[in-house]
């Protein structure tokens, strides 16, 4: 049996075998459940899968840049708040409020005659925390002592100052130091946050030298 093939001129033989080649290319590629179609679609799932997956990885990174930018943001606050604790805390702290006034008195070398509580004032965000202090001392201690008191950690205002001749405000009632030439009343302020009790501390005075809202 003749076989028509191998009658046909080698060329036409390529253009033949090329032919099937690409008839057979085209059945694998295109042709459903073909095992070079499964692959193909294997291939575009994993495309499109990594394409998505890049574009979750770029958005996650921008997510990643900011949580570090609020990370800084938030310890720069904590800072922040731990610094305003000190400057106002949440606390009246009565005791290192009148430490403090001690401290400042004895650095200028000015005598703290009396400390009387007044009434907590409530304000919108804070509550004032006030006391009547007397106080005497050479004036440039006086002035000294007021500086101290302005440069304290924690807040503290001074009001309603007045003047008075030093024997009229002592008389008898205790020696003065030598070189002592003012004699003031003032009402020293400082502030706390947390709702407390808010009735004034019972009011108490000192009588002799030394002494401060009570205590020796």
């Amino acid at each position: 049996m003749a076989n028509p093939f191998r009658d046909m001129s080698v060329v036409m033989q390529v253009l033949v075998a090329v032919a099937i080649a690409v008839v057979l290319v085209l059945v694998g590629v295109y042709v459903p459940f073909s095992p070079v179609a499964s692959e193909r679609d294997q291939v575009d799932k994993a495309v499109v899968e990594r394409t998505k997956l890049t574009q979750e990885v770029a958005q996650l990174q921008v997510y990643q840049q900011r949580y570090g930018e609020l990370k800084q943001q938030m310890d720069a606050l904590s800072k922040q708040l731990e610094t305003l604790k000190t400057i106002v805390p949440e606390e009246k702290d009565t005791d290192e409020f009148i430490r403090l006034l001690q401290g400042a008195a004895s650095a200028s070398n000015v005598q703290l005659r009396r400390l009387t509580a007044q009434a907590v004032v409530s304000k919108e965000y804070h509550y004032e925390m006030p006391f009547e202090v007397q106080a005497d001392g050479p004036y440039f201690n006086i002035l000294d002592f007021f500086g101290r008191l302005s440069r304290l950690s924690r807040i503290i205002n001074v009001g309603d100052l007045t003047f008075s001749d030093v024997d009229a405000s002592h008389g008898t009632k205790y020696p003065v130091r030598p070189g002592t030439t003012v004699s003031g009343v003032f009402t020293a302020t400082t502030f706390f946050t947390k709702p407390a009790d808010l009735s004034p501390a019972p009011a108490t005075g000192a009588k002799t030298p030394g002494t401060v809202a009570g205590k020796p």
